[in-house]
């Protein structure tokens, strides 16, 4: 399994998980695991998403959520799980 991490943040607005879910779900990446929370009008999401069976590298998935993102007015970040790890362990 090549697993990733997603962030979103930004102002919340309508249509942001249907978005983000649609061009994943084009792709063929798989959702695991998602929560979301919207804090004074401030969105927030987390997604554990499996791209192995994706018909896009994991620099072109990178790229059009970063792409996708710039279009709906939030910044999205795409790392591989085992980076990801790395980087928040104490």
């Amino acid at each position: 399994m090549n697993k990733a991490i997603i962030t979103v943040v930004g102002q919340d607005t309508v249509g942001i998980i249907a978005r983000v879910c649609t061009y994943l779900s084009a792709h063929h990446v798989n959702v695991l695991d998602i929560s979301q929370t919207i804090i004074d009008g401030f969105f927030n999401m987390m997604m554990i998403v499996d791209y192995s069976a994706s018909d896009e590298g994991f620099d072109t998935i990178v790229a059009d959520l970063d792409k996708l993102g710039e279009e709906i007015g939030v910044r999205i970040r795409c790392q591989r799980e085992e980076i990801f790890t790395k980087m928040h362990r104490v």
